[in-house]
């Protein structure tokens, strides 16, 4: 089996193999000239979309802190949008595949068929999986850590890192819930909430593995060794926020958190004698492969099916695999401290 240090080393040279695909569908002047038509009219050839008209109380409101409007409005000119880019795209894929060109990506997704309205089925409901996975997860460790395992006379438990991991599982359930809605609908708000829940999982799951992998218990040392992270991330969100929704430099971002995260996690496992390092050894080793789907990124198989998809279910059971080894570890370090009440854990 291999041990850490190579799995390290995969996962590092990976950073460099993987290749980031732009959104050239969008930038095409047919496509973007079909959409702008849709909009104004409400109708794509003989395809009319309600939510495109607008009465005439539907109108901006002026505010002290800017221009805003009603949510409903927002929302009715996003759907409008999703139909007007949803058959546009199709119809210039259409005019593609007659002069022999393969598919192209949308603003950075693949085109899509709808099922029920879904945009893409497949992503969505791995999605929802992964989320009600982390859901039982979470409660799990919190019924072992309060009903299973020995706590303190103040009712807290022995285990260090408790809190830490509830801010893990609290992210973790927002960043999985904006998925399923994100894969369900197409919609710019919620593809920026998709985007930041996501970096924001993967900077405070790198500031665990941190955290863990160096047994930091000092309150003060948690506070300052996480801090330049925690501001590359802020600063990172308020950049796509306010600047520009850049998916290229995103995915790099992305990328480079996972591969250091799972690459301290492996190190650590191989020089640590946990119980439940094999555990570990595993969520690290295939997490590192399913991340090379990116590499090898590929239109959707009858339009349903592609590479993102195919990540999302691999997730599912190193979700629960996961969560297990925070359950031992959790039962591993209170055992210890019960034993040893004098030393640091």
């Amino acid at each position: 089996m291999l041990n850490s240090y190579t799995i390290a080393f995969i996962l590092v040279f990976s950073s460099f193999i993987v290749i980031l695909n732009a959104s050239a569908g969008d930038v095409d002047p047919h496509y973007r000239s079909c959409v702008k038509q849709c909009e104004e009219t409400g109708c794509f050839k003989d395809r009319c979309f309600p939510n495109c008209k607008f009465s005439s109380d539907e109108v901006t409101i002026h505010h002290p802190w800017g221009m805003l409007e009603p949510l409903y409005v927002h929302w009715k000119k996003g759907d409008c949008q999703n139909d007007c880019q949803y058959y546009c795209m199709f119809d210039r894929e259409k005019e593609r595949e007659l002069l022999n060109k393969g598919p192209e990506k949308y603003h950075s997704k693949w085109p899509f068929k709808r099922t029920y309205g879904i945009q893409e089925p497949a992503s969505m409901a791995f999605s929802a999986l992964n989320l009600a996975l982390h859901f039982h997860g979470w409660m799990s460790f919190f019924t072992l850590l309060y009903n299973k395992l020995p706590l303190k006379a103040s009712k807290r438990p022995y285990y260090e890192y408790a809190s830490l991991w509830h801010v893990y599982g609290l992210l973790s359930l927002n960043s999985w819930f904006w998925s399923t809605i994100f894969h369900s609908r197409y919609c710019e708000l919620i593809e920026r909430l998709d985007n930041f829940s996501t970096v924001a999982l993967l900077g405070y799951s790198f500031i665990m593995a941190i955290l863990r992998s160096f047994n930091v218990k000092d309150e003060a040392t948690r506070v300052m060794i996480p801090a330049p992270l925690i501001s590359f991330v802020i600063t990172h969100i308020m950049y796509l926020n306010s600047f520009k929704l850049d998916h290229e430099w995103n995915m790099k971002v992305c990328v480079l958190m996972t591969i250091a995260q799972l690459a301290t996690w492996a190190i650590w496992s191989g020089v640590s004698h946990h119980p439940s390092r094999w555990k570990l050894r595993f969520v690290v080793f295939i997490s590192g492969l399913a991340m090379s789907l990116k590499t090898y990124d590929f239109p959707p198989y009858k339009g349903l099916l592609d590479a993102q998809a195919l990540r999302n279910a691999i997730t599912i059971p190193l979700t629960y695999l996961w969560w297990s080894f925070i359950r031992d570890d959790a039962a591993f370090l209170t055992s210890n401290r019960l034993k040893n009440p004098m030393k640091s854990k």
